[in-house]
């Protein structure tokens, strides 16, 4: 009898533990964090998760120069046909210069995640 209450308090640790884990996360992403790479036609942010379409998003922002503001640049974001795969497309050439991606995506699931990362074009 003094087994029961351990066995049961073990699954319900078990159950959370495997719950915890369930939030997507960013595999990958192309042009990588803190590449250098000539002007990408679009970003790529692989996660582990298939997505919420309507709850997917990124921004792209050019970073402060000499002279000048940071300025969010104009983009859609998609996702691909896999789920997993947000596409972010520039309205235009990106020029020479550093740039951030901020990224928030909801899982199947309704797990929300937020991150951010940097490239450079040159």
């Amino acid at each position: 009898m003094r087994r029961l209450p351990l066995m049961i308090a073990a699954a319900a640790l078990f159950a959370l533990a495997g719950t915890a884990n369930a939030h997507p996360k960013l595999l990958s992403a192309s042009p990588a964090a803190n590449a250098t790479v000539t002007k990408p036609a679009r970003i790529e942010l692989h996660f582990s998760e298939r997505l919420m379409p309507a709850f997917s998003k990124a921004d792209l922002t050019m970073a402060a120069m000499p002279g000048m503001a940071a300025m969010k640049m104009p983009s859609t974001a998609k996702l691909a046909a896999d789920g997993k795969t947000l596409v972010v497309t520039p309205a235009g050439s990106l020029h020479a210069g550093r740039y951030t991606v901020a990224w928030h995506v909801v899982s199947t699931d309704t797990h929300k995640v937020a991150g951010n990362y940097a490239f450079a074009v040159k």
